[in-house]
């Protein structure tokens, strides 16, 4: 490994350890900036001007990653003691408004919070003043996601402790670990919030059929590349011809595999290709109702926000070309990858363990 490398290494594992979202985007700036992308183009990436980007660098190639490391300045007093600022956090982490006596009210808004502190502590904030406390109390405003309810936290710890081990015997004694899925692009699954005039929303036309196409992929954990092939129908026989192909895509090292439970992933038919490239491949499985620990279902939602969402297709045909595009383009940039799907999901992926 030479000198590059190991400073690559070292950028992506700061980027992995650090929960500061400031010192995430300084170790980004660094790593995108070791893999070969130019300042314009980690500016654009990043939302900041050249001139920051600049700045990054330059403590970078003065002290290292010690260099990027914040000054924080003392700021304005506060206005909360620290054990009633710790109140509120654990408040709104913890409980609903209705639980601490908002009338009617399910989830926290600034107005609200706001309005309780001033009930609580006689202290009263702006909508602006609760937004800053909120952040500078670890706290972002994102909308919630869906869990499955079968899933089993055991099992999912337990599979994040496997892949933790997993990590550790990348080129060592495994060279290549892809993560697996399967994902139908639907034309129907296609409006969502963007950019209109006032007045001027965009009407979409659908010709109220589920039209699309079925897609079969893997996605390298440690290159980014992507690996995907469209069929027309989802058996054993389509998976094990996809085995194949992956084999012939990586045609040296060890494979590991990582993929749900879908009946097809188990089939009769695919168990003598998988005794005879024992070698050369292995499947781990993932816990049962887990689709949050398969680092590839971020691949389709990007396609599905890129091409799908708020696009009329008139055929399949136009979806399948799209479809194409897209995956064509994003190898082109292995970083943007690595660092949209691998790097921030994987530290997501371990930090429970």
């Amino acid at each position: 490994m030479n000198e590059k490398q190991i400073d690559i290494q070292e950028a992506r594992k700061a980027m992995n350890t650090t929960k500061d979202k400031r010192m995430f985007e300084r170790y980004q700036t660094v790593y995108l900036h070791l893999c070969g992308k130019k300042n314009k183009d980690i500016a654009q990436l990043l939302g900041r001007t050249p001139q920051t980007i600049c700045t990054y660098l330059k403590l970078y190639r003065k002290n290292g990653l010690a260099g990027l490391e914040l000054r924080h300045s003392p700021g304005a007093p506060k206005r909360l003691t620290e054990e009633q600022e710790q109140q509120v956090a654990e408040v709104v982490a913890t409980k609903r408004p209705i639980d601490v006596d908002v009338p009617v009210e399910y989830n926290w808004t600034a107005g609200l919070i706001g309005k309780w502190i001033e009930r609580e502590y006689g202290v009263s904030y702006t909508l602006k003043g609760v937004t800053i406390l909120l952040k500078r109390l670890g706290f972002s405003y994102t909308k919630a996601s869906y869990t499955l309810a079968k899933a089993d936290p055991e099992k999912q710890e337990a599979f994040r402790e496997t892949f933790t081990g997993i990590k550790k015997l990348l080129n060592g004694e495994i060279d290549h670990v892809l993560f697996q899925d399967e994902a139908m692009i639907r034309d129907y699954q296609a409006v969502s919030s963007t950019w209109f005039l006032r007045g001027k929303q965009r009407l979409i036309p659908t010709y109220g059929k589920h039209q699309g196409v079925k897609l079969i992929g893997a996605l390298n954990y440690e290159t980014g590349n992507v690996f995907c092939i469209e069929r027309e129908q989802y058996d054993a026989q389509t998976f094990l011809s996809f085995l194949e192909l992956v084999l012939e895509q990586y045609p040296t090292g060890k494979i590991v595999m990582v993929l749900d439970n879908a009946r097809i992933h188990h089939a009769k038919l695919i168990q003598p290709f998988l005794q005879e490239q024992a070698e050369r491949l292995s499947l781990v499985f993932l816990p049962p109702y887990s689709p949050n620990l398969n680092l590839i279902e971020g691949l389709w939602k990007w396609l599905k926000k890129s091409i799908i969402e708020n696009v009329f297709y008139e055929s399949v045909k136009e979806i399948r070309t799209n479809v194409q595009a897209f995956i064509q383009h994003i190898n082109q940039d292995l970083c943007r990858i690595v660092n949209r799907l691998c790097t921030k999901n994987v530290n997501y992926l371990i930090q429970l363990i």
